[in-house]
């Protein structure tokens, strides 16, 4: 899906006159969102419930859930508190192990992407977060640190995984919300 594109500033009127449109790329940005997804929150998704591993788990039973759930993300959380250490990207997984960077027994933190925190800020994305500001996630406008595939689903208080939410699952319901 692709972010809509501001209308051309000076518009051609009925007696060929041209005006110029002084509305911010901001306002009309968040109006074409606004339109799209009306009032629609990520529950509005129903993102599936996070499949979480651990970093000592091996490889192969990591890629085996994924596999069984058809998920392409899966979060990996510490041994003792649960705490949210990183994830798997499945792809990417795929692409290791098949260029031998990694072997199926390898354990997951290996192969992990870790979550970047110290110093960094970062968005929250929980079940009440607008579906605008989870676009604006995924193409790297909220926190300025780059285009992001999917996003972790968390309650407010970030103290429990609650699902994850991609781009693809974005599309979908833009595709099945009626116009």
């Amino acid at each position: 899906m692709s972010l809509a594109q501001p209308a051309d500033l000076a518009r051609d009127t009925s007696n060929g006159i041209k005006s110029v449109d002084t509305t911010s790329s901001d306002q009309r940005f968040k109006s074409l969102w606004v339109n799209r997804y009306r009032g629609a929150t990520v529950e509005d998704l129903d993102p599936p419930s996070a499949l979480s591993c651990k970093p000592t788990d091996p490889i192969s039973n990591a890629l085996m859930n994924a596999y069984e759930r058809d998920y392409t993300h899966l979060t990996v959380v510490s041994h003792d508190k649960r705490a949210l250490l990183g994830y798997l990207n499945i792809p990417r997984l795929k692409q290791l192990l098949k260029e031998g960077s990694v072997a199926s027994d390898d354990p997951v933190e290996k192969a992990m992407q870790k979550f970047q925190r110290k110093g960094r800020p970062y968005k929250i994305i929980s079940m009440d977060t607008p579906l605008e500001e989870l676009e604006e996630f995924f193409g790297g406008g909220v926190d300025g640190s780059g285009p992001q595939d999917f996003a972790v689903v968390t309650d407010g208080s970030r103290r429990f995984v609650l699902g994850v939410a991609t781009k693809s699952d974005l599309e979908e319901f833009v595709k099945r919300r009626p116009a």
